[in-house]
Formats: structure tokens, sequence, C-alpha cells
């Protein structure tokens, strides 16, 4: 099992992204436009990449790689591997399955072979029964290859009694619990669907007589292709070369999408819900202006995910928007640190304070989130380090009290600084001038829900806010989680 580098602490204090997922049929060479697919959806898992293709006369083929997709599915000799007019990819973060310890077993997309041929899947999400499904398939004699979740789908497909690969797919995804986005592929076929809630993103494009599945409209961008519309949840897809076939297999759900997607794991630049992302997270900040004004001199982000919101920000208070922070643009995760006076550098290492601008400022300095508060408070120092008379934090998200099961990487409930602490403790815990969070019915508004949050149905899954689970975590309560009415 091969040990990841570490990941940089500035890194180490926010949500992981997910995983990102990527299909394509009907083109030539179509492994080519899955890595290119990939690249662009690197922001929502960065530990691993893998694609699958099927041609006539090759069959299926395959390869996982560690890293980024860049330095590995970029050179001729391995694409030449990867024949075929249909292919998926995967991009990964361990969420589930093995944690630093990643192993070439856990990278997707998995491949089985069935009485009626062969079948790959790619999964984003997270199963919240899988080790309970895990020990029933171990115990009726399955064998498992991975600590991956996801493997649970390939066999529970492989004992389903259901005469081809979509319809197995469909009995096998009708066990599962939790939040998933599929792609999967057999020798003519690609497959995309979503849970009932349609908590993780999926997308469908055209690329000329070509279709594409994709966790993000960005990936449809950088190979030309046109967006036509989100996978509904609760809905798959069979597309083949007759066409497109849309089913609807699961008991209709409220739709619970992801609300941190808006907030931080998709690029700006894709579209959520018919909206900009860029433009909903300066919405964001726009209402953090309005809930929470304070006198400065500047506005800053926090680079970069902090950067829209900053600019709504300084938008609606009038306040100069400005780089305060500069990002290291080549500190990758994958950076060494050799010593421990090295590691001691820490955020520094990745962000450096522009002094001429700070100096002597009353700095209000805009985020996505606090998970453990860890970088914020030695973002704080390197601030104060340039001269700021003030800092002022302002967090574009609610506090992040509860863990996230459906596919995001979440410290322990107790390791959440939010979950221990009111926003007053948490300021002096920081050591900051002012600390304010946008309320839950701020971002509401900002996503485009007029009304706010409506209590009784809320539109989105927020539950790492709220602590309201669409989707109870069984395994985790078999562990002895407890639930907001319990542990209140």
């Amino acid at each position: 099992m091969r040990q990841m580098p570490p990941a940089h602490p500035f890194d180490d204090d926010h949500l992981k992204e997910e995983c990102g997922i990527f299909g394509i049929i009907g083109v030539t060479d179509a492994a080519n436009f899955v890595a290119l697919g990939l690249h662009a959806l690197q922001h929502r898992g960065q530990e691993a990449g893998g694609i699958v293709s099927h041609d006539p006369e090759h069959g299926f083929n395959n390869a996982r790689r560690f890293g980024y997709v860049r330095d590995n599915f970029t050179s001729q000799k391995v694409m030449e591997t990867l024949p075929g007019p249909l292919a998926i990819g995967h991009v990964r973060y361990s969420t589930a399955g093995s944690k630093g310890q990643t192993a070439i077993r856990d990278v997707q997309p998995f491949f089985g072979e069935f009485a009626m041929g062969g079948a790959a899947i790619a999964h984003n999400g997270n199963i919240t029964n899988a080790e309970a499904l895990r020990r029933e398939l171990i115990e009726r004699g399955s064998i498992f290859q991975s600590s991956s979740d996801s493997e649970c789908i390939i066999h529970l497909m492989a004992r389903s009694l259901q005469r081809d690969i979509p319809e197995r797919m469909e009995d096998a995804l009708r066990r599962v619990e939790g939040a998933f986005s599929v792609v999967a592929m057999t020798s003519n076929q690609l497959i995309g669907v979503r849970d009932a809630h349609g908590v993780r993103p999926l997308v469908l494009g055209r690329l000329g007589e070509g279709w594409v599945l994709a966790s993000e409209t960005c990936a449809l961008d950088i190979i030309g292709a046109e967006f036509l519309r989100e996978i509904e949840p609760g809905e798959m897809v069979v597309i083949d070369e007759s066409g497109l076939d849309s089913r609807h297999p699961f008991r209709p759900r409220p739709s619970k999408f992801c609300i941190f997607e808006h907030v931080y794991f998709s690029r700006p630049d894709s579209i959520l819900g018919g909206r900009s992302v860029y433009e909903t997270r300066e919405a964001i900040g726009r209402e953090l202006a309005k809930e929470a004004p304070v006198e400065a001199d500047i506005v800053c982000p926090v680079p970069d995910s902090g950067t829209p919101a900053a600019i709504g920000y300084s938008l609606e208070s009038g306040i100069p928007y400005a780089m305060g922070i500069i990002r290291n643009q080549y500190m990758g995760r994958t950076f060494i640190e050799p010593t421990e006076q090295i590691r001691n550098m820490g955020v520094r290492l990745k962000l450096n304070v522009n002094r001429a601008l700070i100096r002597g400022k009353r700095v209000i300095l805009v985020d996505d989130s606090v998970v453990r508060g860890t970088t914020s408070r030695k973002i704080k120092e390197m601030i104060l380090d340039a001269g700021a008379r003030e800092v002022h934090f302002r967090i574009a998200s609610p506090p992040t009290a509860w863990p996230c099961f459906y596919g995001v990487d979440t410290p322990q409930r107790e390791k959440l600084l939010a979950a221990t602490m009111s926003e007053e403790e948490m300021r002096e815990h920081l050591a900051v001038d002012s600390l304010k969070f946008i309320s839950l019915d701020g971002l509401y508004r900002a996503v485009g829900e007029a009304g706010g949050r409506n209590d009784d149905c809320p539109q989105y899954c927020d539950a790492c806010f709220s602590g309201e689970y669409p989707v109870e975590p069984s395994d985790m309560m078999e562990k002895g989680f407890r639930l907001k009415a319990v542990a209140e």
C-alpha cells in the first residue's frame, strides 16, 4: 500500500472535495476526451485517477494512477493503451476506503465481468450503509478487492437476477443508501444515474454525435461539448448508438442537492441549477455584507475560494477590494516538507501577505468556511505581522458544526470548531477583532431562494450546517454517532 505525500497544512483546514466523474460515448479516441474532462475536474479529487475504455477489437482496457491527471494521462504511450469510442473516468479523494494510505486497488473506475458481459463503474458520493452491505455480501461469498464503498455496487450487480446491466444496476442501487452520482459503461452503453435526492451533481452534454456525462459543466467546456441539462434526481440515462433512454427507477424523494457545491466544491465557471457558480458566490458576499457590516479599509479574499464572495462583499459595502494575500500558484498539495523547520512555516509556503497594501489598514478577510480554525489563526497572524490595525473575518457559509456523510471528508464532530464553540468563543479562539458567518437563510437567499430556508422542507442538503440529514447515516450510527435530536 503506497503512502501518499502529506497534505499541505493549508489544505487540512478545508472540507475536502469529493470525487469527479466523466464519461463519453460516440467519439473517436474517447479516452483522450475523458482525460481532458478529468483535468477540468481535478479540484474534486487529487489523490488518484483512472480511465476505462472499450473498443470492439481490444475489449475493455484500463489505466489507474496516483497523482494528477496532467502527470499520468497526457503521454501518447499511456493513451494508446485506451482505444475506443466509449470511456469513463474518475478522479479521487478518499472520502471512503483507505485514508492517507491510498491503494491502487481503491482507484476507480471499478470493472466486473458478468454473465452478459463486462461493465465498469465510477462513483461520486458516499454509501452510508456500505459496511452493512459489505458484511452481508462477504457472508454470502463475495470477495472484495478494495476498501472502497463503491465496490459494493459491483457485487450487488453480480448477485442480481435481472436480465441486463442497466437493470442490474437499478436493482443494486435500490439497496444503497446515501448519496451517489454514477457513470458506468458496458461494451456499447454509457450509463448515468443520480440518487433519488440528487445530493451529488451530474450533467449531460453533446459533442457532435457523441454524448457526455460529467460532474460539472466546466468539464464539458474543456472539450467543447454543449451543455444540455442536469441529470434529474433519481434519474438513470442509458445511452447507446440508438440514442438516450431516460428512466426513473427510484421512489421520488424531495430534492436535496448539496448546498456546499455552491459555496466551495464546484468550480466558479460551472453552472448549477441554471445559475453561474461565480455569480452565486458573489451574491453570497453581498448577503454577508448586508448581514455583517463592519467599518474597514479593505476587503481581502483568502485565495482562491474566497475571491468571488470578497468581491461581492466589496461591491455591496463600498469598501475597496484588494489582493492582500497572494497565493503561490506553484505550491501543490504534494510538496515534500523535509524538515520540522519547513513544516512549521505552514501556510507561508502557500500564501504571502502583500505588506504594502496591508500595513496600517483595517482588513476584512473573506473565506469560504472555518472547519478546525487552524489555518484561520495562521492567516490572521500573517496579516497582523504585516502591520494590519484590525482583522475582521467574514465567512461565506454558516458555521460547519456537523460532519458530512455523503461524499465529503469531514473531521469528527468534536474536531469541528463550531460544534464546541459559540460564534463569540470562536472569535476569541481565533483572536480577531470580529467574526461573522452568513446565516443559513442568507445562504439560501444567495443561491436563489428568495424566502430563505424552508424549515419544514429545506430545498438543499445543508446537514453540515443544520445537522438535519436527508438520509440517516446508518453505518455511523452503529458506531455511536448521534443525530441532532439525540445529541442536543
